[in-house]
């Protein structure tokens, strides 16, 4: 699921940095990944990654009660910090695309959504 996005980002120049389970899992897939702490693990944590400036972007996908607690501290901290934050795969498919796009000349070419159908 993850992996493919995960390793269109590295060739992007990208690095990883996930929680525990994410990180095993990508390291399985064979993708080169830093670990960090889950808000509730304790510091330091993904959220003063976030603070630090350290994070550019973010894949935040939630399984469970506990992610849904630690994903609106990391939502609000990446809104607060003007970081790009995605919750879906399918999402951050289409940014690492984007971003692949723009770096390889595709420059970015915007219109409003009434442009299309005048």
């Amino acid at each position: 699921m993850v992996a493919p996005v995960a390793k269109e980002l590295l060739a992007l120049g990208f690095t990883i940095v996930a929680t525990r389970g994410t990180a095993t899992y990508l390291e399985k897939a064979g993708l080169s990944v830093s670990t960090v702490n889950k808000v509730r693990e304790g510091r330091p944590h993904i959220v003063d990654s976030l603070k630090n400036d350290q994070i550019a972007l973010v894949i935040n996908t939630t399984a469970g009660s506990d992610s849904l607690a630690d994903s609106f501290s990391i939502r609000r901290t990446a809104l607060l910090n003007k970081i790009p934050y995605y919750t879906t795969i399918a999402g951050a498919k289409a940014a690492a695309q984007a971003i692949a796009a723009i770096n390889h000349g595709g420059g970015l070419d915007v219109k409003s959504i009434q442009a299309y159908f005048n």
